[in-house]
């Protein structure tokens, strides 16, 4: 098993980027690697760390300003090589369908919720690996 995972958070929120790494904390399953975050707080930032490489999972803010995280999902899934799996945080359950059109790979709500979102994570970072 590899040492580190790397999430990328995609939120203008710093709170709701905080709340992201405390439901992670430092491992979110005991079967996956430990976590590092890379913040990002705008969609250029988000592109410039994706062409870069090595993100093993993404975390995008569904209510983020101007460039929410379900538009910007569709748009990595579109134009990255094997872009990483996809983690959206949805405003309201209505909203799944959303992240469905998306092409996010899971969807939690917020606020975060830290078993939930450990769990959806843990799932991204086990399917990554398998795929490896």
């Amino acid at each position: 098993m590899q040492s580190t995972a790397t999430v990328l958070v995609y939120s203008d929120n710093a709170g709701t980027r905080e709340q992201v790494r405390l439901a992670t904390g430092r491992r979110p399953a005991a079967d996956v690697p430990a976590v590092e975050f890379i913040e990002c707080a705008t969609l250029p930032a988000v592109l410039k760390q994706l062409d870069k490489g090595g993100i093993d999972v993404c975390v995008l803010d569904g209510e983020a300003v101007p460039a929410g995280g379900m538009g910007v999902c569709r748009q990595i899934k579109d134009e990255i090589f094997r872009c990483p799996p996809v983690l959206v945080l949805m405003g309201r359950p209505q909203d799944a369908w959303l992240a469905t059109w998306s092409r996010a790979d899971a969807a939690v709500t917020l606020p975060v919720e830290p078993v939930e979102f450990a769990g959806a994570l843990a799932g991204l970072l086990r399917k990554g690996r398998a795929a490896a």
